[in-house]
């Protein structure tokens, strides 16, 4: 089960490597190690000249593992039908010793009874626990089988910058406890209510018209308490879930909130959404509670009337007294767990809740569509006529952008704050898609790469540097557990790096906590810029690389770039700083989402020199 899910995470983060170096500056683009250029050389029959690669069908793992789970729930279906049957055999015994133990004073009946009856009850036991078992291995097995998927798809969909799609693990958690749960085993022992109503009108065809009556009553009040509870425990759910995202943000922001005195504020924001939560919350459970209480109600009352008439049929010498006994405890297992289900209505309408947001999540992710794995790129990028309009304010931030660079090519964005550079930066490596318009990497839309390959060929330094809790040798590796050493340090080469890495006591091995700490900030940008130059990108995505460097660290980045350029690496700096605009080829001028200016860098130098 677990190899399982392990062989299913390292399909989702591992790929076959379509480069064992970096091509030199006149080597042509390379196919993957498996295939050929020559398709005249390619006989037929042979294997294809491309194969075909993608992330995974997640609505295909989504659909094998409930089919698995599916299997196991029928099994405990079954072995739920049998416990219940079991304990039938308690009303039996009780029957039997008030009509024949009691009237015939055997002993030997007595003791042959008992017995049968504790091999039942031991059979109902070991049954029992058994299903319980199984449930827990489904619960199990469905978060590991579903668990590297859904944060596959997460992290896909959260690529805007949204981090509400990761909540998505915690419905995982909440699927698994609903199947270990007793509700679930409520719901299961439902379908043997009939046999139960069966055995009652056996019994007596009164007390059993007095069951089904009880049982149609007690399914009407199941029906008024999904229709009352719907509403508001939905609207619990989205308030929770603002109010997390909420934390989520005050946990990122700790240093601000705490450096400018807002906590309360923050603090007050938190709670608003916590507070219209709590009182969602409160209306649906106060009238699941009243519910409840209507059910119990209604089956104590049944209690009430099997047993004063059974004494009445009794009295008229229609029943014996342990039969009526026996039709009491018999109808209260037919009843039970119709009120269960009630009492945990809530738990059932928060896992289907969950379960179809990890079915949406999983079914709608842009990465179960299959790409054609394509020849290492070039590094020729165009972006055409390219419109950005994102919901739901349908404000324009980007409008009609065109540009394109050759291979090698260098181009510094430029602009006040606002004008769409950060935006256009992250549409340039995929993480946000165009309205209209096409942005193209050697004349193929970045939309059409595969996932893993476009990863591998791009770089991004996004201006706001995160580092993953681990060594900076695990960080410049992009934590692949595949990297050599030999990558890592041509990486820091490249940055010009490794002078600032050696003086730290353990070197590569240095861990860096969740925080970033102990790199400063213009360190974890160095290392990050080293992490967009791994594994010798075609297209490195620069925004705002130098806002956190010293000089050193502006001439190790100008010594990147000129690197960058003879390795044929397309480059696309964000930036104000006139240093590092004397170091790029081309400059884009941009002004409220358009271009202003295009051009050679000694063109545009003296335009800029002019604004300023």
């Amino acid at each position: 089960m677990i190899t399982d899910a392990a062989i299913l995470a390292r399909s989702r983060t591992e790929a076959p490597q379509a480069r064992a170096g970096a091509p030199s500056a006149a080597s042509p683009a390379r196919l993957p190690h498996h295939t050929t250029p020559d398709r005249k050389a390619n006989p037929a029959g042979a294997a294809p000249l491309q194969r075909r690669s993608g992330d995974g069908d997640f609505r295909q793992a989504l659909t094998k593992g409930l089919a698995h789970c599916r299997r196991n729930l029928v099994t405990v279906a079954i072995f739920s039908l049998v416990v219940n049957l079991l304990i039938l055999a308690m009303p039996i015994y009780l029957f039997q010793l008030s009509d024949r133990v009691l009237t015939s004073r055997s002993v030997d009946t007595l003791v042959m009874l008992s017995l049968v009856v504790v091999g039942a009850v031991v059979a109902h036991v070991i049954m029992d626990m058994m299903r319980r078992f199984i449930l827990m291995r489904v619960a199990v097995e469905f978060e590991s089988k579903l668990g590297a998927p859904v944060l596959a798809a997460a992290a896909k969909a959260s690529q805007a910058g949204s981090s509400k799609e990761f909540q998505t693990l915690a419905d995982l958690q909440q699927v698994r406890s609903f199947l270990t749960g007793p509700v679930l085993l409520t719901m299961l022992d439902a379908p043997v209510a009939p046999v139960y109503l069966l055995v009652v009108f056996m019994i007596h065809p009164d007390l059993g018209l007095i069951v089904s009556s009880t049982g149609i009553l007690l399914l009407l009040v199941a029906y008024i308490n999904q229709r009352i509870t719907h509403a508001p425990f939905s609207a619990a759910s989205a308030y929770s879930s603002r109010a997390n995202l909420q934390a989520d943000a005050m946990a990122r922001n700790a240093q601000v909130i705490n450096a400018m005195g807002m906590i309360p504020e923050s603090v007050v924001i938190w709670g608003r959404e916590t507070a219209e939560s709590l009182k969602a919350q409160v209306t649906a459970q106060d009238r699941n509670i009243m519910m409840s209480a209507l059910s119990k109600i209604v089956r104590l009352g049944t209690q009430v009337c099997i047993l004063g008439w059974g004494a009445w049929l009794s009295l008229n010498h229609e029943l014996t007294g342990g039969m009526v006994i026996a039709s009491s405890i018999v109808a209260g297992r037919a009843l039970a767990p119709v009120e269960g289900t009630i009492e945990g209505w809530r738990n059932f309408i928060g896992a289907r809740a969950a379960y179809g947001r990890i079915r949406n999540l999983l079914s709608n992710s842009p990465l179960n569509l299959e790409r054609l794995r394509l020849p290492q790129p070039e590094g020729r990028l165009t972006v055409e006529r390219v419109l950005y309009v994102p919901p739901p304010n349908k404000k324009v931030i980007l409008n009609g952008i065109n540009f394109s660079l050759e291979p090698g090519e260098s181009l510094a964005v430029v602009g006040a704050s606002g004008t769409g550079k950060s935006t256009l930066g992250k549409m340039l490596v995929g993480s946000i898609t165009p309205t209209a318009g096409a942005v193209r990497l050697d004349a193929m839309d970045l939309r059409n790469w595969d996932p893993r390959q476009f990863g591998e060929s791009v770089g991004y330094l996004p201006q706001d540097v995160q580092l993953f809790p681990g060594t900076i040798k695990d960080n410049i590796a992009r934590m692949r557990v595949d990297a050599t050493d030999e990558q890592v340090f041509e990486a820091a080469e490249m940055a010009d790096v490794h002078e600032m890495i050696s003086q730290f006591a353990q070197g590569y091995e240095t861990v860096v906590a969740m925080d970033g700490s102990p790199l400063s900030g213009g360190q974890k940008q160095r290392i990050g810029l080293a992490r967009a130059f791994f594994g010798n990108p075609r297209l490195v995505v620069l925004d705002e690389p130098n806002s956190n460097l010293d000089n050193p660290g502006e001439v190790a980045l100008a010594l990147a770039l000129q690197r960058a350029k003879e390795r044929r690496i397309t480059v696309v700096a964000i930036t104000q700083r006139p240093a590092l605009l004397k170091s790029v080829d081309k400059i884009m001028i941009m002004k409220d989402g358009s271009v202003q200016a295009f051009g050679p860098r000694d063109e545009i130098l003296p335009i800029l020199a002019g604004r300023r």
